[in-house]
């Protein structure tokens, strides 16, 4: 591979919106080092795009994990010599529940994974990025930045809305660097982490309202694809969004502005 040729990392690459962007980055010319916890859904992503003519390295680790997101990084460089571009995707919806009866290890289960996960990889990929600037990505919602009647949500809509603010907060700080850095806040996608979700007694925290018709007004009431997100991911990361950061894209069809 060319030195020359760009480099993302993206992180809860295996499935989903991860696996759509990593797929969608590498037809836009990119280097993928995909990373994700489970071990062969990202090696099959990765082997995915090698074998449609791509770049590709798969990396598993825990986001969350000091040590082995440093090892990761590591390998990253020393496999492509550089880092252009990060998308930090990887996140879970934890337990949702009523405030009184989430417990505190579920509570920091979703802290650590969606914000101490965000956190570490930007506080190790940063300083790649400095030696020729760059763009991010962070994979927020529509959860804890414009809707929050998403009953017993509360742990994860608090690390969305995290996320968007340590976003806004290292705009300006990474400006100087020639580092942009966005948030995208998705509604309703078709992925698998609904799967990994665990609700319990909603019916204690769901706020009674009358919609319209489906709840997404583009598409009635079906959900968008991990492909909506993926594209707008690229736009953002490439040089037609070279004059935006700080912001937050909400991918959602109208769908927080309802609720």
């Amino acid at each position: 591979m060319e030195r020359s040729m760009k480099t993302v990392l993206v992180t809860g690459a295996g499935s989903g919106i991860g696996a759509a962007t990593a797929r969608t980055l590498s037809r836009a010319g990119y280097a993928v080092a995909a990373l994700a916890r489970t071990s062969d859904e990202v090696e099959a992503v990765a082997k995915h795009i090698r074998q449609a003519g791509g770049e590709a390295i798969a990396l598993t680790a825990d986001v969350a994990d000091e040590a082995v997101m440093r090892a990761s990084l590591e390998t990253l460089i020393k496999t492509y010599g550089r880092l252009d571009a990060v998308v930090a995707n990887a996140g879970v919806n934890g337990v949702w529940a009523p405030i009184d009866d989430l417990t505190p290890e579920e509570w920091d289960h979703t802290m650590r994974i969606n914000l101490r996960g965000t956190y570490l990889t930007l506080h190790l990929a940063i300083p790649h990025l400095k030696a020729e600037g760059g763009s991010i990505v962070v994979v927020s919602s529509i959860n804890g930045t414009r809707t929050f009647t998403s009953p017993g949500a509360s742990a994860y809509a608090v690390t969305k809305a995290g996320q968007l603010a340590l976003v806004q907060q290292l705009a300006p700080e990474l400006g100087r660097h020639r580092i942009r850095i966005n948030a995208v806040c998705p509604g309703a996608i078709e992925t698998a982490i609904d799967d990994n979700t665990q609700i319990r007694h909603a019916e204690k925290t769901e706020v009674p309202s009358i919609w319209p018709e489906g709840q997404i007004p583009i598409t009635g009431d079906e959900p968008g694809r991990s492909e909506d997100v993926a594209d707008a991911i690229a736009f953002l990361l490439s040089d037609a969004a070279r004059h935006i950061t700080g912001t937050p894209l909400w991918i959602d069809g109208g769908q927080s502005l309802l609720r």
